[in-house]
């Protein structure tokens, strides 16, 4: 079904952008990406999160969503899951190019750069469509100027769920304008359902060493390591957990710290 504003009976919300589609990508049964126009007076973080949704109702339901493309693109990108009866993604699954895209004014999210204390190394730790943020973070020539190694970790249960991380990460080394700072960036895929060269949750290959050993680095260390993480419930607290017992501190956007947590989801 096309969700075309020019179609429905449903005006837009005040307080909303109302933006088209200019591409949409399937990935998976689970996983799709879009693109749509940006506003011209929308300005972000690389990192933050904004609510969209639909013009399929009077009050239409809105979701959060990180931006996946970094604060210099002129169109703007996210990627979502796809839930049969989700309130909104069993809509959003089905937008097409041209269609129309809900989105509220204000960003917000504490993924970004600024959150954080200068530090050498910089890990950002996600399963799933939590790659969303760092999607946007590695294509900012502000996160190789902060740090000289920046370390992706994605956990999906299939090998066909990595695709989008794996692509992006492998264009960013040819980015005109952050490739040639991005020697330092690196992506560690892991699945828990499916065979491949590397197997398991993060979590537990961090407490176990095993995710050092093959990428050969030191263990987390408060004086040099800086961590992001974004996932599921469980994901958050776990790794949490850990970067804590490793000697971090998380901090926000008012208190930057050596660590930061988002916690918004989509259904």
């Amino acid at each position: 079904m096309a969700l075309d504003s020019k179609e429905t009976k449903f005006p837009i919300p005040a307080g909303v952008f109302a933006q088209t589609v200019t591409e949409v990508q399937h990935y998976t049964d689970r996983l799709f990406r879009f693109r749509m126009t940006r506003p011209a007076s929308f300005r972000f973080r690389s990192g933050e999160f904004v609510m969209i949704g639909l013009p399929n109702a009077e009050k239409p339901v809105f979701r959060a969503y990180s931006v996946a493309s970094p604060s210099w693109d002129e169109e703007l990108e996210f990627y979502s899951i796809k839930v049969p009866d989700g309130p909104l993604t069993e809509h959003l699954q089905k937008i097409k190019e041209g269609d129309t895209i809900l989105m509220r004014k204000k960003p917000t999210g504490t993924l970004v750069n600024d959150a954080l204390l200068p530090g050498k190394r910089l890990w950002m730790f996600s399963t799933g469509t939590g790659f969303a943020p760092f999607a946007s973070l590695i294509r900012d020539p502000e996160t190789y100027e902060k740090f000289e190694e920046v370390i992706v970790t994605h956990t999906c249960r299939e090998v066909a769920e990595l695709t989008y991380s794996k692509n992006l990460v492998a264009s960013v080394k040819d980015d005109p304008l952050c490739g040639e700072f991005a020697h330092g960036l690196s992506l560690y895929a892991t699945t828990t359902r499916e065979d491949y060269p590397f197997m398991g949750r993060t979590t537990d290959l961090m407490t176990n060493g095993k995710l050092f050993e093959d990428l050969e680095v030191p263990p987390i260390s408060p004086d040099t390591d800086r961590g992001m993480i974004c996932g599921s419930m469980n994901m958050l607290k776990d790794t949490k957990a850990l970067l804590e017992e490793f000697g971090l501190v998380e901090g926000s956007n008012s208190k930057p710290d050596t660590f930061v947590v988002e916690r918004a989801f989509v259904d």
